[in-house]
């Protein structure tokens, strides 16, 4: 599916701010899980163990995508000429699928064998004491992802930016922190409830409600990714430059089709279809296509590639130039 248009930013900056939202996430989160599992352990409380098992998750999971950051910048190989750019797509659509089967499906297990089998919660006061402070925790690493977002999205809508991002760990970082806050909510509200009217079964619901929570963010987040995963055309903006640019030299008459794909965030491959005017000749199509090419490169840095396929403007091709026609180029150029 193709996104919308966002603004573009240089790619070392984006980088470096995925980093640091990532390191932000997990730094907060081993803290939270360790304080959890005590607390979960000590009172016996469902609702506190799912609360651990997802932070347990969210950690895992954000280094599961600093795998992704690394991997991804491998240089190309004969294996993998184009690179190792949708390492990072792969590895946060593994993340949507562990936030289901290690988050939402145990949340949801455990609640249902405490509704089964209520038992009564031990000291609560600790489980509100680690709630309160995983709720500052989680609010520090979530205002932190929120800037990062907030800084790409300029005027778009939340969804509508997260449909248009090319970098899925920002979103990623802040859907899992938004998650973990809304757990933390449940929780509290329902031990609140089992205290109030002393009935165990409220904690099972809890951690039911949590596994839901879970299951959706979950879903969400991996509908998004496989969409990256698959292959997304750069941003309508992009194509529109590299057309225009094209246009703009007199060797070429048509700017016939422009197609991108997304490698990675800051990773794209475009193939143009074009046609050159009668009187060119093929060496000046060379020419033509090395300033062109350059051009490009120089106005969108994350192009990586450019291939391009000549055709003459009467719609001939590969057409003899000892016969008194002219000379038709059709070859991949690269942009290194």
């Amino acid at each position: 599916m193709a996104r919308n248009a966002m603004t573009a930013s240089a790619g070392g900056a984006e980088e470096g701010e995925s980093g640091k939202v990532v390191f932000a996430a997990i730094a907060s989160n081993l803290a939270i899980t360790v304080t959890k599992f005590v607390a979960a352990v000590v009172t016996g409380s469902s609702s506190m163990l799912s609360e651990a098992v997802h932070s347990l998750v969210d950690t895992g999971n954000e280094a599961l995508m600093l795998v992704g950051l690394k991997r991804s910048k491998k240089a190309p190989d004969e294996r993998h000429p184009f690179g190792y750019a949708r390492e990072l797509y792969f590895w946060t659509f593994v993340v949507a699928l562990v936030i289901f089967a290690g988050g939402a499906v145990v949340s949801i297990y455990e609640g249902v064998e405490k509704i089964l089998h209520p038992q009564p919660v031990e000291s609560p006061w600790i489980n509100f004491v680690v709630l309160g402070v995983a709720l500052v925790m989680e609010g520090i690493s979530w205002m932190v992802a929120l800037r990062a977002f907030n800084a790409s999205r300029g005027e778009a809508g939340v969804f509508e930016t997260v449909h248009a991002s090319k970098d899925p760990t920002v979103f990623i970082v802040l859907f899992e922190d938004s998650a973990a806050l809304v757990g933390l909510l449940i929780a509290a509200a329902c031990l609140s409830a089992d205290l109030a009217l002393d009935q165990p079964v409220w904690d099972g619901i809890g951690s039911v409600l949590i596994g839901l929570v879970l299951a959706i963010t979950a879903a969400f987040l991996a509908y998004e990714t496989k969409s990256l995963l698959i292959g997304e055309s750069a941003r309508p903006d992009l194509v529109r430059g590299v057309r225009a640019l094209l246009m703009e030299d007199a060797a070429v008459d048509r700017v016939n089709e422009v197609l991108t794909i997304h490698l990675g965030p800051q990773v794209v491959i475009v193939t143009v279809s074009l046609d050159v005017r009668d009187e060119v000749s093929g060496g000046e199509v060379e020419r033509a296509l090395a300033r062109a090419e350059r051009r490009v490169k120089e106005r969108f840095p994350e192009i990586r590639r450019v291939f391009t396929e000549v055709r003459a403007a009467d719609g001939n091709r590969d057409h003899d130039p000892t016969e008194g026609g002219r000379v038709v180029v059709a070859t991949p150029r690269g942009l290194h």
